[in-house]
């Protein structure tokens, strides 16, 4: 056998302290990677503020920029796409689109009527677009020429909405899009060395304009960020982490949710560990969990549009259009899984909201005046879902409210309590005096028959249980096979 020569001897020495080296750092006595930016948290936070966006229930998503003024269509073409993206599209000039600016001037809009449309429909929270993918920023950013201030508008659209909305009694959370395809210095991919000067440019835009916003507009409870799978900002690991870090000393409190930055590894939303980067996880947009296991735990939410995905202003609504039945059963499913539901709001280029959405705001309202003791401040209930809707619980007590959307031609809803649980009273909400008395089936297992089968929305019975040593304890005998 040759000798092995010193210079390659070194190397594979220095290779092997190396690769030593490398899965010291990397993983830690549990088998878990040893991460300097993934999740700075296991597990939700407890303090009051999470405490408060978890108790919300029902939500408003407000979409509006530049992109309301076409409406998802240009030279008499329609752009099957988000409207918001319309400036990605082929058929849309960018230098068009830019020039957009100098014909916003929403003559039309009022925050005050915006918030009180919120507040009828039983919205605890706003989520605020001030600047989407194009990068037109409807507050007067002094980082950049392309905003509001620079419009036939002039004037702050941001503000008048935060103070509206917090008049009404309505929390504010800021939608922010790190992508920004009217900075010169964005990139998609960083692949010269050009490229890591200019967005070097760019990560310091965004950091000051973030401040500002924080600094502007200092009763917001958190940011909500999008734009952020592109390669150029997943491998700015350390940079958005210490930006994290930076917002929330400046604002304590702050709820950020699992979008805004990737780990060391490219990793979103969850770190290479499989822990929750952030206070709540954002995967859920347009779709709901199946189960209770499906969210891990987590804190989530879901955010919904009416159409199928339309959130921008689009003055032709294609596709299936949800009911207000469907997207109350949509917020009975989130609550009933520990989430909330927030609904989508698109106004046109003048601030006006379309006549459709205000109707289901009234509607989802006027539920909600009846109902929303069985939203607000409720949770997963433990009980195995039934197919005739959904249940929830009061957060902290054993006040159990079945949601019913799929009454059965029985009349007979079933109901399956956990061991030595017992119903005290059954009645419907917003009805007391109908009261309900449970059948036993077997052990922890009843039917509440309905005095009608002739419902024509959505509604809600109340079940007030309690614990006990023998709980239901009627039990038949188990078929002999």
């Amino acid at each position: 056998m040759k000798s092995i020569k010193p210079v390659i001897l070194i190397f594979l020495i220095t290779l092997l302290i190396h690769q030593i080296g490398y899965t010291q750092q990397t993983v830690i006595n549990n088998g878990e990677a040893m991460l300097k930016h993934g999740a700075h948290r296991i597990g939700r936070r407890t303090d009051a503020d999470m405490a408060r966006w978890r108790a919300y229930g029902l939500g408003q998503f407000i979409h509006w920029g530049l992109y309301a003024i076409p409406g998802g269509e240009w030279n008499g073409k329609i752009y099957h796409g988000a409207s918001e993206w319309i400036r990605s599209w082929d058929g849309m000039p960018k230098p068009a689109y830019d020039s957009l600016i100098n014909h916003f001037n929403p003559t039309k809009f009022d925050a005050g009527s915006w918030a009180a449309t919120a507040k009828q429909m039983g919205v605890k929270y706003v989520t605020i677009t001030t600047k989407h993918h194009d990068g037109f920023c409807l507050w007067p950013s002094q980082y950049t020429k392309y905003t509001i201030a620079n419009s036939p508008y002039k004037k702050d659209i941001i503000k008048p909405l935060v103070d509206a909305y917090h008049k009404a009694g309505i929390d504010v959370i800021l939608y922010f899009s790190i992508m920004d395809w009217n900075n010169p210095d964005w990139r998609y991919e960083i692949k010269t060395p050009a490229d890591s000067i200019a967005f070097e440019r760019f990560k310091k835009f965004t950091r000051n304009q973030l401040l500002e916003l924080l600094t502007r507009y200092p009763s917001i409870k958190g940011l909500w960020f999008d734009g952020t799978w592109d390669k150029s900002w997943t491998k700015q690991a350390a940079f958005a982490d210490g930006l994290e870090t930076e917002m929330r000393k400046l604002h304590p409190g702050l709820i950020i949710g699992s979008r805004f930055r990737a780990d060391e590894n490219g990793k979103r939303h969850f770190d290479s560990n499989r822990h929750l980067m952030g206070d709540y996880e954002q995967g859920w947009e347009r779709k709901i969990p199946a189960t209770i296991n499906d969210v891990h735990g987590n804190d989530w939410d879901c955010v919904m549009t009416i159409p199928e995905n339309q959130w921008g202003y689009s003055k032709a609504w294609e596709g299936h259009i949800k009911t207000t039945d469907e997207l109350l059963e949509m917020l009975a499913k989130c609550v009933s899984l520990d989430g909330n539901f927030v609904l989508n709001f698109g106004p046109d280029g003048e601030g006006s909201i379309r006549k459709e959405e205000l109707a289901i705001a009234k509607e989802t309202g006027n539920w909600m005046a009846v109902n929303h003791e069985a939203i607000y401040n409720c949770e997963y209930a433990g009980l195995d879902t039934q197919n005739w809707g959904y249940f929830t619980r009061q957060t902290g007590t054993d006040k159990i409210y079945m949601l019913v959307f799929n009454v059965p031609v029985s009349g007979a809803l079933r109901v399956k309590l956990p061991a030595q649980t017992s119903i005290l009273k059954a009645y419907r909400l917003g009805q007391e005096e109908q009261t309900f008395m449970p059948e036993a089936i077997q052990a922890n297992e009843s039917f509440i028959h309905l005095k009608t089968t002739n419902e024509k929305q959505p509604f809600v019975i109340v079940l007030e249980t309690t614990k006990s040593t023998d709980g239901n304890s009627k039990t038949y005998e188990k078929a002999k096979t």
